[in-house]
């Protein structure tokens, strides 16, 4: 199983969401939260698992789906993975991850 790391950068993302969200709905935004670190757990098993992101094919960045959301992680050569950041489909990740 993968050591799974969340970077500071990516926690601080998911507060933004958080904070967002919240301005409406605390709940939802807490639901939205914790689906979305629920889902980042399938990559200690399977961390193929989202789509390789072509932009930057001299490292192992890659894009996992889920609803409005695309968390970026990068795949170390050790197996061990961080989590770069979670946006939302609406952005241009490419301005976070080139």
């Amino acid at each position: 199983m993968a050591e799974l790391t969340w970077t500071a950068e990516a926690e601080r993302w998911l507060r933004d969401i958080h904070n967002f969200i919240a301005q409406d709905n605390l709940a939802a935004a807490t639901r939205t939260i914790e689906t979305l670190y629920q889902k980042t757990e399938i990559l200690r098993e399977f961390p193929e698992s989202g789509y390789r992101y072509w932009q930057r094919p001299d490292r192992h960045i890659r894009v996992l789906l889920h609803g409005h959301y695309r968390i970026a992680y990068l795949v170390k050569t050790s197996g061990a993975i961080d989590i770069l950041g979670v946006f939302h489909g609406a952005l241009n990740i490419e301005r976070y991850l080139l």
